[in-house]
């Protein structure tokens, strides 16, 4: 037992601390693409009207920090349609892309996955707007109260610094990694690597629910589990879609704080959550791997 739990321990580290350079130059990379485009990225989603589950699809799927924090401001302050803010949360992927690329995973891979969850969020969306539409829904005309600094990740404390944000959140992430890694690896030294398996792969629909269930966490552990999840082969492609299509890191977060409708953003996360069910099933039905 000692030595099973000395040896997760020991691995968990060494495969961690080889992910350490390759998750800062992704971040790096990050900062600076949203240094370069969040303001105006945010700007075009405020003025793109009825097409915008297409922009926030498609902007959903480029990693920055706080987009889907924005959009929920936008979104409370009636500027954007749900349907779009459902666009942007389905298609933001958190902490995958930097966990894919930093373990290796083919380019090919993650390019199919994004495109997968950009058109899943564009043809949502769109369909969440036309219901709204035909039941007479219309935007509020309030007042947006920029809140996305201080609930994503403490980005607010990095200063505008791209190197000090990039080795911020690798810390952070790192950490993660080596807690969740370590967290999978004792349960698959205990209780047996297939039977951990055949409690998600073997039961695909509660493997779904639950995938779901944990992409709703408001924060970057939830797309850090999903992601390690299937990288150690535990979920199948619709889980971990739909794990990946909840997740939106601190949007929800924002949107609770933002918009004072209580009864609503009830009524959105249970969209939220069922659309990522649903398509879910789609993917695994349809036996679509990547």
């Amino acid at each position: 037992m000692r030595t099973m739990i000395a040896d997760s321990i020991l691995d968990t580290l060494k495969d961690t601390v080889l992910l350490v350079p390759i998750l800062f130059l992704a971040y790096l990379a990050m900062e600076w693409l949203e240094h370069r485009t969040e303001e105006r990225s945010i700007g075009f989603l405020s003025r793109i009207g009825r097409l915008g589950p297409l922009a926030g699809g498609a902007l959903g799927i480029v990693p920055q920090c706080g987009f889907s924090a924005a959009a929920s401001s936008l979104y409370s302050g009636g500027v954007i349609t749900m349907g779009t803010l459902l666009a942007v949360f389905l298609s933001t992927s958190d902490e995958m892309l930097p966990i894919f690329i930093s373990s290796g995973v083919a380019a090919g891979t993650i390019g199919r996955i994004l495109l997968v969850k950009f058109l899943i969020a564009v043809v949502t969306g769109f369909a969440l707007d036309g219901i709204r539409r035909l039941l007479h829904h219309r935007l509020s005309t309030k007042y947006i109260h920029d809140l996305c600094a201080q609930d994503h990740c403490g980005c607010e404390e990095e200063g505008g610094s791209m190197l000090r944000s990039a080795l911020i959140h690798t810390i952070r992430i790192t950490i993660f990694i080596f807690v969740i890694s370590l967290a999978i690896s004792l349960l698959i030294g205990l209780a047996g690597e297939q039977t951990v398996a055949g409690l998600l792969t073997g039961a695909p629909v509660i493997g779904i629910l639950i995938a779901g269930l944990i992409g709703l966490i408001p924060n970057c552990a939830a797309s850090v589990v999903i992601a390690q999840l299937y990288l150690e082969g535990l979920l199948t492609s619709g889980q971990m879609i739909c794990g990946l299509l909840t997740g939106a890191g601190a949007g929800l977060i924002v949107l609770v704080r933002a918009n004072r409708r209580p009864l609503e953003n009830l009524q959105f996360i249970a969209v939220l959550y069922i659309c990522g069910v649903i398509w879910g099933f789609v993917i695994d039905t349809l036996g679509i791997s990547f």
